[in-house]
């Protein structure tokens, strides 16, 4: 099993940054990749970005140059880097590990609120 710890979600005013953190421990060698999803009020749940072990990323379109997924292998940690933030980002965020091939699961964070103010 994987565990996933969130920090840095807040309240930010609108244009400003914020930085999310998410540390995995347990089956760390076991992840084949991590991402962030959201879920604002009344919404679903959608796929923000994500970062395979290899380091290849894929971005929401609503988020593509403003915000970036990056990785600290050392620390077992991913990053959203989220710059020029607006009112819709607004959500609670939450980090995703999968399985690689040899050893499926999906693990979540327990969540992390984002709000923009305008």
């Amino acid at each position: 099993q994987v565990q996933l710890a969130e920090s840095g979600g807040g309240l930010v005013q609108a244009g400003g940054s914020l930085r999310l953190s998410c540390t995995a421990s347990g089956s760390i060698f076991s992840i084949g990749a991590m991402g962030w999803y959201r879920q604002a009020l009344g919404k679903q749940r959608e796929l923000v970005a994500a970062i395979t072990n290899g380091g290849t990323t894929n971005r929401a379109d609503s988020v593509k140059g403003r915000f970036s997924i990056s990785r600290h292998n050392a620390k077992n940690t991913v990053y959203l880097q989220m710059n020029s933030l607006k009112p819709e980002d607004t959500a609670v965020y939450y980090c995703n590990a999968v399985g690689n091939v040899a050893t499926p699961f999906v693990s979540w964070g327990q969540g992390t609120q984002v709000t923009v103010s305008s």
